[in-house]
């Protein structure tokens, strides 16, 4: 597994991953196939933008015929699968692109791996696929209960996985990562949104009562279990990849304050979203046995975080212009001017 096509690999775990594999594989070639949606952005891998080792193709994983051509040209022989459509908000307001990407998209790339014979297809999928959790863990055989249409999606493309591993053999691992923040996370998400509106001191939108649990993941942990799952996953199996840093998206939101000296008035709980799973936890025991554990505990992480979005503005601010702005409007626009009005009674 040495000339290895990631796609989606100029999206936020996509590109962090191809730029950890570069520098610890001296002797890897990494094609990144990505159809620069929103969420893609060819400024996420600057950074490697001149290695020999590296090259680009803008392609969509539901096309068939571009897929394999790049997989013959480049002769790769492994596929790392982190193409998707990964945002729960967007989901609900439109599933269809959910349903083709995540679900007909990995059909095509197990479909030409089979062909081509393929050493290894790596799925990376996430823990919302089992739903939520009162108490507790998740382990890997435990159901998968999703309930937003961006999880069905991804447990719908996990199943296919599990289909061409029992039905043609197919050599394939699944990891399920929990909520990962760092770099070159696109804006929509809790985190970057969170640290960005405070660094403008604009509110943050906090849904219901902020009571969600999630555990948390750095970036640079998530691509590590990537790694040890590629290349020491047996066969078929499936790996929780859990960053052990179960938060209340509320102390996470004032953690981000204070790290920018911020004040918590900026803190305007809004209208939940339908569906909210109340909390995420993962047994990651079966991917530790094979040597991964979490290097960075999450106050310190992100800290780090916050500090790149303060020192990357040229980034970030271009992504939340234009196309964003628009969809901000839609998802927090009334809920905001509501709590606004119950604010001022």
């Amino acid at each position: 597994m040495k000339n290895i096509m990631v796609t989606g690999g100029a999206g936020f775990i996509g590109s962090n991953f191809v730029r950890y594999m570069l520098r610890k594989y001296s002797d890897y070639r990494i094609v990144v196939y990505d159809k620069l949606t929103y969420a893609g952005n060819l400024n996420n891998l600057l950074e490697v933008h001149d290695d020999p080792r590296y090259k680009f193709v803008r392609g969509d994983i539901t096309d068939r015929e571009t897929v394999e051509a790049t997989i013959r040209e480049h002769g790769i022989d492994t596929i790392v699968n982190l193409a998707a459509e990964s945002h729960v908000d967007r989901s609900i307001l439109a599933p269809d692109a959910f349903i083709h990407t995540d679900v007909a998209g990995t059909y095509i790339l197990l479909e030409v791996a089979k062909t081509l014979r393929l050493e290894r297809l790596l799925q990376v999928s996430t823990d919302e696929v089992y739903g939520s959790i009162p108490e507790g863990l998740f382990r890997e055989g435990d159901a998968l209960e999703p309930n937003s249409p961006y999880a069905a999606s991804k447990a719908g493309g996990e199943l296919m996985v599990r289909a061409y591993r029992e039905t043609y053999g197919l050599n394939t691992v699944v990891t399920r990562g929990s909520n990962t923040f760092g770099p070159y996370q696109y804006p929509e998400k809790v985190a970057p949104l969170f640290i960005t509106n405070a660094i403008d001191n604009l509110p943050l939108p906090l849904y219901g009562d902020g009571r969600q649990v999630r555990d948390w993941l750095y970036v640079e942990d998530h691509c590590a279990g990537i790694d040890v799952a590629l290349h020491q996953g047996d066969p078929g199996e499936v790996y929780n990849l859990g960053g052990g840093n179960e938060r209340f998206n509320l102390d996470v939101t004032r953690l981000i304050l204070n790290l920018l000296g911020r004040p918590e008035s900026l803190i305007t709980p809004v209208k939940d979203r339908p569906g909210h799973d109340r909390r995420y936890a993962l047994d990651s025991r079966k991917l530790m046995a094979l040597g991964w554990k979490p290097a960075r505990d999450f106050e310190t992480a992100m800290a780090e975080t916050v500090r790149w979005y303060q020192a990357n503005e040229w980034w970030w601010r271009p992504l939340k212009a234009g196309d964003f702005d628009h969809y901000y409007q839609v998802q927090y626009g009334e809920r905001l001017a509501a709590a606004e009005m119950t604010a001022g009674h």
